[in-house]
């Protein structure tokens, strides 16, 4: 789509949006191997939503032609769990599926990069899945790094 993509703060408004979106694209973080319930799933990020909203966030939404498309949830007073330093940290971002490679992701990670470097944070950190190689690249693509591994064993 050549309509112009718009990235603001999140308004309260947002709210059932990221509930909605954030509920549909979930899955997306599930390892194929994994066998998952939906509705643990969805209750899943609904403590995540509670855990977010309790502290000190940063949130931003896309649009376009006046449509949510996508948004990001970032924290800002959560450091890095090995070191401690601190660190912006992306708690969850999705994009509708069917305005996925549209530049949606790239613009909402862009914004919360700069709001971390506008707040002085040296470090963004967050996860993705194995098995999301669109994310994975999204993130590679913007300079992101593998800093840690998370193994997993089917029993």
């Amino acid at each position: 789509m050549n309509q112009e993509i718009v990235v603001r703060e999140v308004r309260p408004e947002d709210r059932s949006f990221i509930e909605d979106l954030g509920k549909r694209t979930m899955g997306d973080s599930v390892a194929q191997f994994r066998y998952y319930n939906e509705s643990m799933l969805e209750a899943s990020y609904e403590g995540l939503l509670d855990f977010v909203f309790r502290q000190p966030y940063v949130a931003y939404v896309a649009e376009r032609a006046g449509k949510p498309q996508g948004f990001v949830l970032m924290l800002d007073t959560m450091p890095d769990e090995v070191t401690r330093m601190p660190q912006g940290f992306i708690a969850y971002m999705a994009v509708e599926p069917s305005a996925r490679r549209d530049g949606i992701g790239t613009r909402l990670l862009s914004a919360a990069e700069d709001e971390a470097r506008r707040r002085g944070l040296p470090y963004m950190g967050l996860m993705v899945t194995e098995d999301n190689a669109a994310a994975r690249a999204l993130y590679e693509r913007a300079g992101y790094l593998t800093e840690r591994r998370l193994l997993c064993k089917p029993l």
